[in-house]
């Protein structure tokens, strides 16, 4: 058994679209990245990627390179999941928590949590996500930014498995 942890933030800015789990939500300003900015998948991807040690996500899909550029973050969580099987590895679970005060995530949690079971070939009753206020401290309760945080388990699996 392995356990990774992964973090990603980003600034929430006017014009950009929401995307959280792979699911938009109505909002007025939605996380600026390279990529949609889907802070969940970032740091789920990371949280993976560590686990089976096989790089992060900067350096399997840096910025500096276009074709990242608006990319799906669930597109890029879906190639890190298949790296981790060509790796030997087992995903077993994942605990999940999104930091920010606005908008309220709690009615979009179950459809996060199936778009993410989906990706990762998981049952959604192995994988938690939560969502978190800082009651207006930082950058996550001032309205100008998000945050999220990942650990995941997973588990070497043999030849015969």
């Amino acid at each position: 058994m392995r356990v990774g942890f992964g973090f990603d933030a980003h600034r929430l800015e006017v014009g950009r679209k929401f995307v959280l789990g792979g699911v938009t939500i109505p909002f007025d300003r939605g996380p600026l990245g390279h990529s949609d900015g889907d802070v969940l998948a970032h740091a789920l991807s990371d949280a993976l990627l560590g686990a089976c040690a096989i790089g992060d996500l900067g350096m399997l899909f840096p910025s500096s390179e276009e074709q990242w550029r608006d990319a799906d973050s669930l597109g890029m969580l879906a190639l890190c999941m298949k790296m981790a099987r060509d790796e030997g590895y087992a995903l077993e679970n994942v605990d999940a928590t999104v930091v920010v005060e606005r908008p309220v995530l709690a009615p979009f949690i179950p459809l996060i949590r199936e778009r993410l079971a989906e990706v990762l070939e998981i049952s959604s009753a192995d994988l938690s996500v939560k969502a978190k206020t800082t009651d207006g401290m930082g950058y996550t309760g001032d309205g100008t930014g998000i945050a999220a945080y990942a650990v995941v388990l997973v588990q070497e699996v043999g030849e015969e498995g």
